[in-house]
């Protein structure tokens, strides 16, 4: 079997190229002159140059693989119309492409995100009936990416995936909380309680896969998470667990996150790269519920999650020491 995967030198692309490999798929991946290759390096992969799609990628690549995974995308940028383009038209044209190959594609996976959504309105989960309200440019350009392939659903065996909060190796979002707990601090945002979904890498991996064996899956949207979702004092509890010991908590009010936000957003325009912690990143991170249900896709693809919260906090803390991230 052959995959093609964009988004290959990141977080969750890699984890899913190691699964593809260990399955003895013959992979190709996506990569710009900028990428870094660190977690691809040494691996038996077909890597292609391609900053923009043209007929010539079609004739080489898309007419002879069976899967497509786009994951490729941008969480990060100064203006809509970057979100846009990183998210939006690039799913577009890829699209585009299948379609002009002609080809019989046995799936075509697309890696979205709860962002779509948009935080809970109430203490319900969010399922896949919900009507999406995003609150931030990432999320209606992933949205809009959503409909661009839904729209294609009769012509091509599609199937959307929307990840919860996703940790484990590799991972540099969570890192963060776990650097700074490691140093004795467990820094909560805001005075009251927030819940989230989260997810381990292995587990979305395998829930991704799961869509490529199952019929069911064709023109449908799943949520990937745990079955259990969790508030920061239980995340906490697990952390202290993972490093037994605990940290003295303290509380960061929503304001400072703001202006933290705000000064980081105004000198990115100086600078070439677009900030990481931006004023739409502010609004995602203080909002009191990013919860969402899997059962869909308990249901339907069978999937279940092998990593309890403290086993998935242990695996990517273990690794963090072992590459020195954290000490």
């Amino acid at each position: 079997m052959k995959a093609l995967v964009t988004g290959g030198t990141g977080f969750v692309g890699s984890h899913l190229i190691d699964k593809l490999l260990e399955n003895n798929f013959d992979v190709y991946c996506t990569i710009r002159k900028t990428s870094n290759l660190k977690w691809l390096k040494g691996k038996k992969l077909n890597l292609i140059e391609s900053n923009s799609l043209n007929d010539s990628f079609i004739k080489e690549i898309i007419e002879d693989v069976d899967y497509i995974f786009h994951i490729a995308g941008i969480v990060k940028a100064k203006t809509e119309s970057e979100y846009e383009k990183g998210n939006y038209i690039i799913t577009k044209n890829l699209l585009d492409l299948v379609l002009k190959s002609h080809h019989k594609l046995k799936k075509f996976v697309f890696i979205s995100s709860q962002a779509v959504c948009g935080p809970n309105p109430d203490e319900k989960p969010i399922d896949e009936t919900y009507i999406p309200k995003p609150i931030t440019a990432y999320g209606r350009t992933k949205l809009k990416a959503e409909q661009e392939v839904l729209l294609h659903k009769d012509k091509i065996p599609v199937t959307i995936i929307r990840p919860c909060a996703i940790f484990g190796p590799r991972d540099t979002e969570i890192l963060v909380y776990f650097k700074t707990y490691s140093k004795g601090l467990n820094a909560i945002i805001g005075f009251k309680r927030k819940y989230l979904s989260l997810i381990f890498i292995d587990d979305l991996i395998n829930g991704i896969l799961l869509t490529t064996k199952n019929e069911r899956a064709n023109g449908e949207i799943f949520f990937l998470s745990n079955t259990e979702f969790y508030d920061w004092d239980e995340i906490a509890s697990t952390t202290a667990k993972v490093f037994n010991k605990k940290a003295l908590k303290i509380r960061i009010p929503h304001w400072i996150v703001y202006s933290a936000g705000a000064i980081s957003e105004f000198f990115s325009f100086f600078s070439k790269c677009a900030a990481t912690l931006n004023l739409e990143k502010c609004k995602d991170i203080t909002q009191t519920r990013w919860v969402c249900s899997n059962k869909k896709a308990r249901e339907i693809l069978g999937f279940k999650e092998k990593y309890s919260l403290e086993d998935g906090f242990r695996k990517t803390v273990e690794w963090y020491k072992e590459k020195g991230w954290i000490k």
